[in-house]
């Protein structure tokens, strides 16, 4: 008899040690940092110093509490982000949720009082060491599975677009934790389809003879529309069999929203499409971008002031570009950036996207787009209002017109203020990606809009500058 594959252990028993030796380490770094540290010229010790056996005895009873909070968020899965600022937010809230849990638990315990400041400094260690961990348990996780290792073996049924977009992401992006075992569909796939790279395993009708022997531990279901009953079929035909089925359906390609249900009157209405942003999420938002592009044209002005020179310098032109755009509900305003093309680049072509080989960029053009500095002007147009710091990228209006008229719900990303990156760009589309992809991308954000959001593409972006490779 085939055993099942067991890869679903170390990396949530490696989480765990680490979580427990990074609260252990918070408690006695937060003692110490109260009690002997130079901190104490200023804040002085004035009740006396408890002795380290009780926060020692303290963090053996309230680590574990710590530990079933995460456990109850599912922060021990398996396959878990690949992106630290995924976890980054999550640990915030879970720590807190925690300090709260331990400051109520010793308001009621009289008999040892925790130090107020230990309290303070114990959710920013806790926050630091915790995130430090994950960090080395994620960089080790990612390192087995370039290795081969750790791998979940996945298979995908069907082969739609989707299932094509499905197979070139998980060849592309061996750190996802995936093993593709093969395609199930009617006959093979075209020769340039990216299904290709994997191994064609028959008929759909074949998956659950092969479960065992495959040792399959998840199917990936992309059906085409009107063909869902064949999953019902294999559903039955796997009872008993310990497999994962995951369906994407055709409807994701039409609608990204999240459906909710809302009642009145006893009445239950599905809600399709909601509002992207209520009034006091835009103020939150638009707070967010005034004190974030402030800052950074205060703290990045010496930079900006040597690229212009640069620019000025190596080029004949305006240091700047300006260019139309469109933003939120089809308004146009005027982006700027440094200049990064000659003056007359479109003079021959009209209206043309930047591709890798353009040769049109100057020379210090290519480093700025290469980097992204060229666009650090554009918090001039977050702080002016026509943009955000986090949003769809806007287009000119020559690609709009062209994109409305092919793309469908492209215009919905006019919703919200268009920004100066996005969870697009962020996502590995920028340049002349496919602007279909792009959009879905593009709309998923507009729907599920979150200041954490928010954040963690701002996070994700600074990783994609240093990083990345695709910028252009």
């Amino acid at each position: 008899m085939t055993r099942p594959r067991r890869n679903d252990i170390l990396i949530p028993f490696l989480t765990v040690l680490s979580d427990l030796l990074a609260f252990e380490a918070a408690f006695l770094a937060s003692y110490w940092l109260r009690f002997y540290s130079p901190l104490t010229e200023r804040f002085e010790v004035t009740l006396g110093i408890p002795p380290l056996q009780s926060y020692v005895a303290a963090s053996a009873f309230f680590i574990p509490i710590f530990l079933l909070i995460f456990h109850g968020r599912s922060m021990y899965q398996a396959r878990r982000n690949i992106h630290l600022s995924d976890d980054l937010f999550a640990v915030i809230r879970l720590v807190t949720i925690g300090m709260m849990v331990m400051m109520s638990a010793t308001f009621f315990y009289r008999d040892f009082s925790f130090s107020r400041g230990v309290f303070i400094l114990l959710w920013l260690t806790s926050i630091v060491f915790v995130t430090a961990g994950r960090y080395l348990v994620m960089e080790l996780e990612k390192s087995l599975y370039r290795r081969g290792r750790e791998l979940k073996s996945v298979v995908i049924v069907g082969a739609t677009r989707i299932a094509e977009q499905i197979a070139e992401l998980f060849r592309r992006h061996r750190v996802l934790g995936y093993e593709v075992l093969g395609y199930y569909a009617d006959g093979p796939a075209a020769a340039e389809s990216p299904l290709t790279a994997f191994r064609f395993l028959g008929a759909p009708s074949k998956l659950t003879d092969d479960i065992a022997p495959l040792r399959i531990q998840s199917a990936l279901f992309v059906l085409p529309h009107g063909e869902q009953d064949r999953l019902m079929d294999l559903l039955r035909d796997a009872e008993g069999k310990n497999v994962e089925f995951m369906m994407v359906p055709d409807l994701l390609e039409m609608l990204t929203s999240r459906v909710r249900i809302q009642e009145i009157d006893g009445i239950p209405f599905i809600r399709v499409k909601d509002i992207a942003m209520s009034t006091w999420t835009r103020i939150i938002k638009r707070a967010f971008d005034i004190l974030f592009s402030a800052a950074v044209l205060v703290l990045a002005s010496p930079v900006m002031a040597l690229l212009a020179l640069t620019v000025k310098l190596t080029s004949p032109g305006p240091v700047f570009y300006r260019q139309e755009r469109v933003g939120l509900d089809g308004e146009r305003f005027m982006l700027i950036k440094f200049r990064s093309m000659r003056v007359d680049a479109e003079k021959e072509t009209g209206p043309k996207r930047s591709t890798l080989d353009d040769d049109r960029k100057t020379w210090i053009g290519k480093i700025l787009r290469r980097t992204s500095l060229d666009e650090l002007p554009q918090f001039w147009n977050v702080l002016a209002g026509d943009m955000s710091v986090v949003g769809p990228r806007p287009e000119r209006p020559f690609f709009v017109e062209q994109f409305r008229a092919s793309i469908p719900r492209y215009l919905e990303r006019h919703r919200v203020k268009t920004g100066m990156t996005g969870w697009a760009q962020v996502n590995g589309l920028r340049g002349d990606a496919p602007i279909e992809e792009r959009t879905k991308y593009d709309i998923y954000y507009v729907e599920n809009w979150s200041l954490v959001f928010d954040l963690k593409i701002i996070l994700k972006t600074v990783h994609a500058v240093i990083f990345g490779k695709d910028a252009y």
